[in-house]
């Protein structure tokens, strides 16, 4: 009797333990089921900005050579003490905007004052002696006119009054020199811009050809770039590149200005100089910066579309694109890659085959998106807002 109560009891608790064990996995199930469906859910419907998608279009894309280097100046000053003597005055700093014969700081001038007061009284004592030298020469040609005296005697004359005469203008000459002296105490701007060093201070006593200031005018900028003598035989002045900062997203566009007619010794490069206009003063565009980008020295037209929205993450490549309202994956034959126009950004491209002409193309840094998710715009592009034509062939 013992016996069969035990093995009811046993067979009692292995009922129970089923029981959990089928209720634990029957609601992990429907935990599991409940996430997907979720999940599902969220991913059913992906909204998009209109700065998300681009529109397939044909463009005008630019091939050219890459080209980098320093940005330069065109026109810069280096502001030198031109006499020796303490600075005064010196007030503007790194940064600070001057104009074209801005005063900008002085030298002590008392001394070259006196050295101009010395000339011009030495230069007095040369005319007070010509007008004495004068009156003899006048008085020894009257006598010789009489007879009283030798012609000899008038020659000596006249070359005594040639003598005072040369005093005198050496004199005036030495008094020139010293007003140029006592103006060159001014230190004066010499071209409109900005003040990119200052190497001296008020106070300070400089020499002659001391360095004080450099300016630098930011309006007509330079890129020197080094191309290898077969790629320098395809620029031509007046091409047109797009260049990209160091460190930042900003492009600006460059003209070819002049090539250098001559190699450069060793490595045979050639030298091509670059003008960017910063007429409007473009904020980021300093003397100094790194730049590249690309030359443009020849142009296709072809049906194009970001290098960034096409994906590899398949066995072809593909595009994302929004047709009915969803995400649909099409995909393309890559052709010939170029740059966009400079007005465009100047944004790498690709030329691509089997897409429709003004399709809704999803740019790649939305990401991958499942085939079918249904897409809601923010707020659409107007251009997205038409129909889109048939796919070209």
């Amino acid at each position: 009797m013992k016996r069969s109560i035990q093995w009811a009891i046993a067979v009692i608790v292995l009922l129970l333990l089923a029981t959990a064990v089928v209720g634990a996995l029957s609601a992990r199930k429907t935990q599991q089921q409940a996430l997907a469906a979720s999940a599902d859910k969220t991913q059913t419907l992906v909204e998009l900005a209109a700065t998300d998608v681009v529109q397939a279009q044909t463009r005008e894309l630019s091939q050219g050579l890459a080209v980098s280097g320093t940005l330069k100046a065109v026109n810069s000053a280096v502001v030198k003490a031109r006499v020796a003597g303490e600075l005064q005055g010196l007030s503007v700093r790194e940064g600070d905007f001057v104009k074209a014969g801005q005063v900008l700081a002085r030298i002590e001038a008392s001394e070259y004052q006196s050295r101009v007061r010395q000339f011009q009284e030495q230069a007095g004592s040369a005319q007070a002696q010509i007008d004495i030298v004068q009156r003899q020469y006048d008085n020894n040609q009257a006598l010789v006119t009489q007879g009283f005296i030798s012609k000899t005697a008038l020659d000596t004359s006249l070359g005594n009054l040639n003598a005072a005469r040369a005093n005198h203008q050496a004199a005036l000459a030495a008094v020139d020199v010293a007003k140029k002296s006592l103006d060159d105490t001014v230190l004066r701007a010499p071209l409109s811009g900005q003040v990119s060093q200052r190497l001296a201070q008020s106070g300070e006593r400089v020499g002659v050809d001391a360095r004080v200031l450099e300016i630098v005018d930011l309006r007509r900028l330079e890129l020197e770039a080094s191309l290898g003598a077969a790629d320098a035989l395809s620029v031509q002045p007046g091409q047109s590149a797009v260049l990209r900062l160091e460190g930042s997203a900003q492009t600006v566009t460059a003209t070819v200005a002049r090539t250098n007619p001559s190699a450069q010794a060793g490595s045979r490069s050639v030298l091509v100089y670059l003008s960017i206009d910063n007429t409007a003063m473009q904020a980021g565009l300093r003397q100094g910066l790194f730049a590249q980008g690309t030359l443009g020295t020849a142009r296709i037209s072809a049906l194009a579309v970001p290098l960034s929205a096409v994906r590899t993450d398949k066995p072809a490549p593909y595009v994302q694109v929004v047709e009915n309202k969803q995400v649909a994956h099409k995909p393309v034959e890559m052709g010939t890659r170029g740059n966009s126009a400079p007005g465009a950004g100047g944004e790498p491209m690709v030329a691509v085959k089997g897409l429709a002409e003004n399709a809704v193309v999803i740019a790649g840094a939305v990401g991958a998106l499942r085939e079918g998710t249904a897409v809601k715009f923010t707020q659409a592009p107007s251009w997205a807002q038409t129909p889109s034509p048939k796919t070209a062939p």
